[in-house]
């Protein structure tokens, strides 16, 4: 019998085919999709793992001396808000602008998804997004942002598992929490003390609706980028709260975004040479990783100000200019690497290396006052060795001169004569020990200020002397804590170490002081006593000017990057200028202080004779051949009697030198270049050893074919020594 049923047509049997395979698929998926939730589920952390976010690095916040914000640098971080104490119009301006039926959907949108497919099919491009917060947060948590269906698609299975594993308050709170809002703010709390200066527990509708525009576009929207568009993507959200009616109209109105303050910060331009020199040492002043810290430093914002504008005035066009400004302490309260922080990160003032020219004589004429010069003692003005003889342009001279002349007006053959006097590894020694940290040479030229060195040790140098011979570190970080206060560091004492005797540093800020006065530095005169010294080099290639005044050292240089000459660059001209312009406002509100300069030497400085040197006037009561004394002249007991050391430990008593006393040092006419006269080089050992100054003396090998010039010296060539 046949059958009635009419057979199916081949399109009918497709269409049924494909509707199983798509049912079977679905079912698989769905599968597929449950399965790989669950195990995202069981690898999820717990919340309180997930509230730690010390993944998104270290934040580093630097202050001013006067407290102010000079950069953060690194994420910024507030206090983490528990769900309870964020604001009701945080929660609602987030949820409105961001995801308005995060109360409804399982973690992912259905309809915001369609709606964005429609979007995409219409225009050709996908112009509307459909990211939820939960898939937001499970992106910031564990993806990247990266553009792909397959991180499309982790993303949606991690904000499945989210939704199962944790309520919609706890994914909410992590959201608010760890989402970045711009500036290098994460978090609403740190976004709030970073845009408004006050934590989030207290922000209004205006602010909440400020931060909430922000997670579109943070680099466009942020404060920090542009307020402007800030507050106009602000009175957008306003909008959609109010339609989608978690305000009210009223709220709404009442609402004005373009009339919160926004808090500024410090442009960085300057500043950041500054902190680009203290942030590498905190490597080597604490141990502390991944949890925020803040950094207080010693830099005046508005000496830097100062300092960066006196820079850019005075430096000439093509040229470089460099300031460090180190109070008496050590702190430093200014520094300049450069015109232009952003143009070029070299920081001049503690990278670069250039010749110091004339402001190298200090330590010329250090080494000289500690020898037993005084600043009116005559000098021979010639000078010539082995054919070599320093230039000293635009002088006409005399025969001699007083120190105090030839340093203020920086005569080059004087500084020569007695670099020769006292010995070339002498002034060396003396550079390094007053702070210079690059390579000195042992040769005539280092009288003129051949060898190169760093702004910031200059100005270290100097600072000594302002400071009566002791020691001045600079360092610009005073203290540092944790995000809560906790102390991480504290900067010690200053260093109390007495480089220099108090006789000698003040006899060399006489000289400086007349240098200023009536020398070379006369166009750094600010009103006030200031000592200080110019420095210029051959052709005008570097022009330096370093001095002090009411505690504050400031050194300054200009030139090229390329060492070319600098038309008319001098050191009393524009480097003098800016020190006057700088340190005139800097020391305004500062005391006046008067240099002490009659600070009283040993009695061996002060006697024409050898009488000082023999104890007090004869009070009856001779020594006996042998015998030491005290400092009144009265013979010491047996007991504290010294034993002989050295060559003449060894022989008899009787053929001794009565030690009565160190012998005084040698005058310079007697110095020949060989040392003392037999009878006194004993003595004179005895003598160094018990100063610390029985180093061996540096060779002296023939000087190069190079000088300063000045303040002006031209290139000569010197015939080698014999």
């Amino acid at each position: 019998m046949a059958s009635n049923a009419s057979p199916r047509s081949p399109l009918k049997r497709a269409l049924i085919t494909s509707l199983k395979i798509g049912l079977y698929g679905l079912v698989i998926g769905v599968v597929a999709v449950v399965v790989a939730v669950a195990v995202a589920m069981s690898q999820l952390p717990d919340f309180k793992d997930l509230q730690s976010r010390n993944n998104l690095g270290q934040t580093v916040r630097v202050y001013g001396a006067d407290g102010s914000l000079l950069v953060s640098m690194g994420p910024i971080y507030g206090d983490w808000l528990p769900y309870d104490q964020i604001p009701e119009v945080m929660k609602d301006a987030i949820i409105s602008v961001e995801d308005k039926r995060f109360r409804h959907h399982p973690g992912v949108d259905p309809i915001g998804i369609i709606r964005a497919l429609g979007v995409r099919a219409q225009k050709g491009k996908w112009r509307q997004g459909a990211s939820t917060i939960t898939q937001q947060l499970a992106r910031n948590i564990f993806l990247t942002n990266r553009r792909t269906f397959g991180r499309k698609a982790k993303e949606g299975i991690l904000a499945l598992a989210l939704e199962r594993r944790f309520t919609k308050d706890q994914i909410l709170e992590l959201y608010l929490n760890r989402e970045y809002f711009g500036g290098g703010a994460y978090g609403i709390d740190a976004a709030s003390k970073r845009f408004f200066g006050h934590s989030a527990r207290t922000l209004s509708l205006s602010e909440a609706a400020i931060i909430a525009g922000l997670v579109k576009a943070p680099s466009n929207y942020s404060p920090t980028a542009d307020v402007d568009a800030a507050k106009d993507r602000a009175a957008v959200v306003i909008q959609v709260m109010r339609e989608n009616g978690t305000i009210t109209p009223e709220q709404a109105a009442e609402a004005q975004p373009a009339e919160v303050k926004i808090v500024t910060v410090q442009k960085q331009n300057s500043m950041r040479y500054f902190t680009d020199w203290v942030l590498p040492q905190l490597d080597t002043l604490i141990d502390v990783q991944g949890q925020p810290i803040d950094v207080w430093t010693t830099l005046d914002p508005n000496m830097q100000k100062l300092a960066d504008q006196v820079i850019n005035a005075n430096a000439p066009d093509g040229a470089q200019g460099a300031l460090v400004a180190i109070d008496r302490d050590g702190a430093v309260r200014a520094m300049i690497g450069g015109k232009d922080y952003v143009s070029s990160i070299y920081n001049r003032a503690t990278e670069a290396q250039r010749q110091p020219g004339s402001s190298f004589k200090l330590f010329v004429y250090l080494a000289a006052l500690e020898a037993g010069h005084k600043p009116d003692d005559m000098v021979q003005t010639s000078f010539s060795l082995n054919g070599w003889s320093p230039r000293n342009e635009g002088h006409v001279l005399p025969d001699t001169i007083s120190l105090r002349q030839a340093f203020a007006e920086s005569i080059n053959t004087v500084s020569a004569r007695l670099g020769q006097e006292v010995g070339y590894g002498t002034v060396a020694d003396m550079a390094q020990r007053l702070g210079i940290t690059s390579k000195i040479g042992n040769n005539p030229a280092i009288t003129l200020g051949s060898s190169e060195v760093r702004l910031v040790d200059m100005t270290r140098a100097y600072a000594v002397i302002a400071n009566k011979g002791v020691a001045v570190v600079p360092y610009g970080i005073k203290r540092v804590t944790t995000a809560k206060g906790d102390l991480l560091y504290q900067q010690q004492a200053a260093d109390s170490r007495v480089l220099v005797s108090p006789w000698v540093a003040a006899e060399m800020t006489d000289l400086m002081q007349t240098a200023v006065l009536s020398g070379t530095g006369r166009a750094a005169q600010i009103g006030r006593p200031v000592a200080g010294k110019t420095g210029t080099t051959t052709s005008n290639k570097d022009g330096w000017f370093l001095g002090f005044s009411s505690g504050l050292t400031t050194g300054i240089w200009m030139g090229r990057d390329d060492s070319k000459a600098v038309g008319g660059l001098q050191g009393g001209r524009a480097p003098a200028r800016a020190f006057h312009d700088f340190m005139i406002k800097a020391v305004a509100n500062r005391p006046v202080e008067n240099f002490d300069v009659q600070v009283k030497a040993p009695d061996w400085q002060e006697e024409p004779d050898n009488e000082a040197w023999f104890g007090g006037p004869d009070n009856g009561q001779a020594p006996q051949q042998g015998q030491f004394v005290d400092e009144n002249g009265n013979p010491l007991p047996p007991d504290q009697q010294p034993q002989p050391q050295g060559p003449l430990a060894d022989q008899p008593e009787q053929s001794r030198p009565a030690p009565r006393g160190p012998a005084p040092p040698p005058r310079a006419d007697e110095m020949d270049g060989n040392g003392p006269p037999p009878n006194q080089r004993l003595d004179q050992q005895w003598l160094d050893r018990a100063i610390g100054r029985d180093r061996p003396r540096r060779p002296r090998p023939p000087p190069p074919p190079t000088s300063d010039t000045g303040d002006s010296v031209e290139r000569r060539p010197m015939a080698p020594q014999p």
